[in-house]
């Protein structure tokens, strides 16, 4: 064997290690994100059923959103279709994305204290998924025509206890 021929066999089997490394930190970092999903509960409203049946739900269900609207005084909001909007976007967006202060009852606050590994894991396991389901409906703001349910977000105050207080 030539010495170019053995520089060329050692570049190979370089790379190959080295795409062998990155598809096994690929796939840690996937499974941490599935974690963190799940920690912090990202199923309970992105996922049809999350907050009833969530360990039962089949991962190709998983965070396709849900025409279900959260109202209060700031409108109606909806919980994206997080499958479709992580696989629109570069991680570099998604990190900006995640970051930004979103409607009720979405706590944004909880992404924003996340470390970018942490966003970055929460980004190959949404992308992982694959793109699946339909856009979540758009946001209603306060006194609009609503044309789905909704969960309505407003403090309510028993008459017969307020008397008494």
């Amino acid at each position: 064997m030539t010495t170019r021929t053995g520089m060329l066999v050692l570049a190979g089997l370089a790379a190959l290690a080295s795409t062998a490394v990155s598809a096994a930190d690929q796939s840690a970092q996937v499974e941490r994100g599935r974690y963190l999903v799940t920690i912090s509960g990202c199923n309970d409203c992105h996922t049809p059923g999350g907050r009833q049946v969530a360990a039962a739900i089949p991962e190709k269900d998983l965070l396709i959103g849900v025409p279900v609207g959260f109202q209060g005084p700031w409108g109606t909001s909806y919980a994206s279709n997080l499958r479709l909007v992580i696989n629109s976007m570069s991680e570099s967006q998604w990190l900006a994305h995640a970051r930004q202060e979103r409607l009720p009852p979405m706590p944004w606050f909880n992404l924003k204290a996340m470390t970018d590994d942490d966003l970055k894991a929460v980004y190959a396991f949404v992308r992982s998924l694959g793109p699946a389901g339909v856009a979540a409906p758009a946001y209603v703001a306060p006194g609009g025509k609503v044309n789905t349910p909704y969960i309505v977000f407003v403090p309510q105050v028993d008459k017969q206890q307020a008397v008494t207080r």
